[in-house]
């Protein structure tokens, strides 16, 4: 009997014991995505939850999405992805001058295309042209996009381009600080978030941003005169990128299922919700009795924006010679895509 019972027991721990093991194999990741603007901007609100559906979907629920808040500038943020604070985030590639400047080539003036398109033809010409560079060394870059359309948005009207001259305009650094320089603006840098509070005190005189942020930012309430060109001043390059060794850690599997629901599904995808902020900002101005200057082709501010652009191509390839490769031809294939592009 006792031989029997001790038996018994023994088959109950093993089970266990199994079982318990086999839990353990199946334990879920959470993989922590770091980011710096409010839960309210799209990129928050739809970029990284409709990634975190596919990521749980594409890994069975093996690995969950989680997004935390409050964790500092948004420069250190590839400094704290590659330091392994965090699982993943992203950044715009302007606020880190000199480590990235092939990334600069989506954002050169007058590319005529969707925030979706950009972003397409931004993460193609990267594979092909721009990840041998290196520039995101320590990084496994997940997407690229680009925001929309960066315009005008001042405290105080303005009638031409001329007029900003000596003005103090917060820029964020990339394209934004060479158009600022030949505008002759008095350059003042700060993260998008801090816009709203100088504005608010007088800090700054405006601020070039693409229109979404009149809503998730609040500008329409500070910014109440806004200039819209057509095809806007810039498009800004962001990326979003993951540790490697988190990936490394990951079942071969899981990572290769995340990594599928990455790249150019996941740069149209946050290319698109920039673009639909931008009509979601540009109504609530309307609303809010911001004053909008519609700015068409042909238009005198138009033609002043496109004068004052001339020889920025040859800047932009000249400032990349030292990266050993055909720049020349990325930007041309760049725009290609982008006007080409049908989603």
């Amino acid at each position: 009997m006792k031989s029997r019972l001790l038996k018994k027991l023994q088959l109950t721990l093993s089970g266990v014991l199994l079982t318990s093991v086999a839990l353990t194999a199946s334990a879920q990741t959470t993989l922590r995505v770091g980011s710096w603007l409010p839960p309210n901007h799209p990129q928050n609100s739809v970029v990284w939850p409709t990634w975190s559906k596919w990521v749980e979907e594409a890994t069975e629920g093996r690995v969950k999405v989680e997004v935390e808040y409050g964790l500092g500038h948004p420069k250190t943020m590839f400094e704290l992805v590659e330091d392994g604070v965090v699982d993943a985030s992203f950044s715009y590639h302007g606020y880190v001058p000199g480590r990235f400047k092939l990334t600069q080539a989506v954002e050169q003036p007058l590319l005529g295309a969707s925030a979706e398109a950009a972003s397409v033809a931004h993460w193609r010409v990267f594979e092909k042209y721009f990840a041998k560079a290196q520039e995101h060394d320590g990084l496994e870059v997940i997407g690229l996009f680009t925001h929309g359309p960066g315009q005008i948005h001042m405290a105080e009207p303005i009638k031409s381009l001329a007029e900003l001259e000596g003005k103090k305009i917060r820029l964020g650094g990339g394209v934004q600080g060479e158009i600022g320089h030949r505008l002759g603006v008095t350059a003042v840098g700060a993260p998008a978030p801090k816009v709203y509070e100088m504005m608010q005190q007088g800090v700054i005189d405006g601020v070039f941003i693409p229109m979404g942020e009149q809503k998730t930012l609040r500008l329409k309430e500070v910014a109440k005169n806004v200039i819209v060109l057509p095809g806007g001043m810039y498009l800004g390059s962001f990326a979003m990128f993951m540790n490697p060794d988190f990936l490394a850690d990951l079942s071969d599997k899981d990572r290769k299922a995340i990594m599928g629901v990455s790249g150019e599904k996941l740069s149209a995808m946050a290319g698109k919700a920039w673009d639909e902020a931008d009509g979601a900002g540009l109504a609530a101005a309307k609303d809010a009795g911001v004053n909008i200057t519609e700015v068409k082709t042909g238009d005198a501010l138009a033609n002043e924006f496109v004068a004052l652009t001339k020889g920025m191509d040859e800047a932009f390839l000249k400032s990349v010679a030292d990266r050993n490769v055909d720049a020349e031809a990325a930007l041309a294939e760049l725009r290609q895509i982008a006007r080409s592009y049908d989603k």
